[in-house]
């Protein structure tokens, strides 16, 4: 199978379910997984060897932070309608949605602004002055307009004519720092904006041959949310940022320390039908933010020029750096670093609260990716943050060695330094003609601890040292559950335990040739 760039994410739901095989309504095998999230969850208190002074980079950083707590203050469910998985926080979202429609007072045509969709003269004034100070409905006719960059004020519906039809583009003068599209105002933030059917255009190529495409920051993308409360972006092509297609964050990234994170992150924002390729970096992060919904969406074939050569951790889908309560249903990504890495920097706090149900990842290094950089070995400090992670119906197929990162063995999972996480419902598939050089398909290492892994199928691994790696010695995982896994013409072994794991538990786990399918 290959996903292309062009590929319609809104159809991931039907191909994850055909690949599962799956007849079960997705209420119980959501209640499910719940109840499985439920008897490995543990509370943990953070150890001595947790606690580190600050550096003096932390500190300077600590003036703008807050301290992240692993909480959800208002208790929101996940909830599923039919074949549709979401957070109880969308009926929300869908009336702050009809309070957008009805506190519209002008609905304006920016060609009447003196917009010209011919590819070469700038629109950048004229977009301004339909924005105005917003409350605004800005339709764009189908073209490609060319400006230096558009910010939203709150209260802005911006509304294009389709993906491909309506293509705002940075024009070649636009500097690298250049964020193509982003609201208002950071420092008291923005709310209610949506940006809906059309597509973004960094222009890359604008800058030549540039080792580096980024300018640092949160700069150098095409959609940036920056403190904003109550955002939507629907059908929306991103398409060769220097950093990221789209990044739902605080004004800035913050690196004061696990236990810490940015001030002012964005709150209750949907993207769906969002899709990208050509970045340099991440197709969609989130950086210090709750409540971020991402459905039906597909990212592809990074650049990976935000990074050193060789060494790009590109990646479809980021949770990144102090985000919490984040959702992800029915998405799709190819050929990336990783399909989906919920993760931290070192110096920063982890990603925590997430809630996956269905993602499709065809020939990405690494199709699901979950760690807290730094906080992995015996001499690292414990993660303070690296904590709940609940995921269900994923495919991961044949992931692959990749140029982007040059010596990262291929894996369909990596669980390293997260606690508490539940997977159910999954099929990792291998291509039994490719050298897996006696790596694991997957792999529950470094630190990791109270990890379930249950109803799965992992075939065509040949060449891989183990299905499941569960790892030993002075970085063991610890309190990790396998139940009914079926390997399948795989790998010699299904299951390889390290020597010093502890408490791992293995139930209905059976091997089958090939041959008798």
């Amino acid at each position: 199978m290959k996903l292309e760039k062009e590929h319609d994410p809104r159809l991931n739901a039907a191909w994850i379910d055909q690949y599962l095989d799956n007849r079960t309504p997705l209420e119980k095998i959501t209640r499910e997984t719940e109840s499985f999230f439920a008897a490995i969850k543990k509370d943990f208190a953070v150890s001595k060897h947790a606690q580190r002074k600050m550096n003096f980079t932390e500190r300077l950083w600590s003036f703008l932070a807050e301290e992240f707590s692993l909480d959800d203050e208002n208790g929101f469910e996940t909830r599923v309608s039919g074949q549709q998985f979401y957070p109880a926080w969308k009926d929300r979202l869908d009336g702050e949605y009809r309070k957008l429609e009805s506190t519209i007072q002008r609905r304006v045509n920016v060609r009447d602004y003196g917009a010209v969709g011919d590819g070469e003269t700038d629109c950048t004034d004229a977009f301004k002055k339909a924005f105005g100070k917003g409350a605004v409905e800005v339709k764009v006719p189908a073209g490609v307009y060319m400006v230096d960059g558009l910010k939203l004020p709150s209260w802005t519906r911006l509304i294009g004519a389709g993906k491909g039809r309506t293509v705002i583009k940075l024009q070649a003068k636009a500097p690298r720092k250049a964020r193509l599209l982003t609201n208002s105002n950071y420092l008291s933030g923005n709310r209610n904006i949506s940006v809906e059917g059309l597509t973004l255009d960094w222009h890359v190529e604008r800058l030549g041959d540039v080792e580096n495409t980024s300018a640092g920051g949160n700069h150098s993308s095409c959609l940036t949310f920056a403190r904003v409360t109550y955002g939507w972006v629907k059908d929306v092509e991103a398409l060769n940022p220097g950093l990221h297609c789209f990044d739902i964050t605080a004004p800035l990234y913050n690196y004061s320390g696990d236990g810490l994170r940015g001030k002012g992150g964005s709150q209750f924002v949907w993207l769906d039908g969002v899709s990208g390729s050509g970045f340099g970096d991440d197709g969609l992060t989130t950086h210090h933010s709750d409540y971020i919904f991402v459905s039906n969406s597909h990212f592809s074939d990074p650049s990976g020029r935000a990074h050193e050569k060789g060494f790009s951790n590109s990646n479809g889908f980021e949770v990144d750096d102090g985000s919490r309560h984040v959702w992800l249903a029915n998405n799709s990504s190819a050929r990336c670093f990783g399909g989906i890495e919920i993760k931290a920097h070192a110096n920063s706090s982890a990603a925590s609260g997430v809630h996956i149900s269905g993602h499709l990842s065809v020939h990405d290094n690494r199709s699901f990716n979950f760690r807290h950089i730094g906080h992995h070995k015996k001499d690292d400090p414990e993660s303070k943050s690296a904590f709940n992670i609940f995921a269900q119906r994923l495919v991961a197929i044949e992931p692959i060695e990749t140029s982007l990162y040059e010596g990262s063995a291929p894996r369909c999972l990596v669980v390293s330094g997260y606690r508490n996480v539940a997977i159910n419902r999954f099929l990792f598939v291998g291509d039994p003609n490719y050298d897996y050089k006696r790596q694991p398909a997957a792999a529950i290492q470094y630190r990791a601890g109270c990890v379930s892994l249950t109803n799965g199928v992992i075939r065509d691994f040949t060449t891989a040292g183990a299905d499941v790696s569960i790892a030993g010695g002075e970085q063991s995982a610890r309190n990790v559950r396998v139940e009914n896994l079926v390997s399948i013409g795989s790998a010699e072994q299904a299951v390889a335990v390290g020597k010093g794991s502890e408490l791992v538990y293995l139930e209905g786990v059976r091997k089958r040739s090939s041959h008798l399918l």
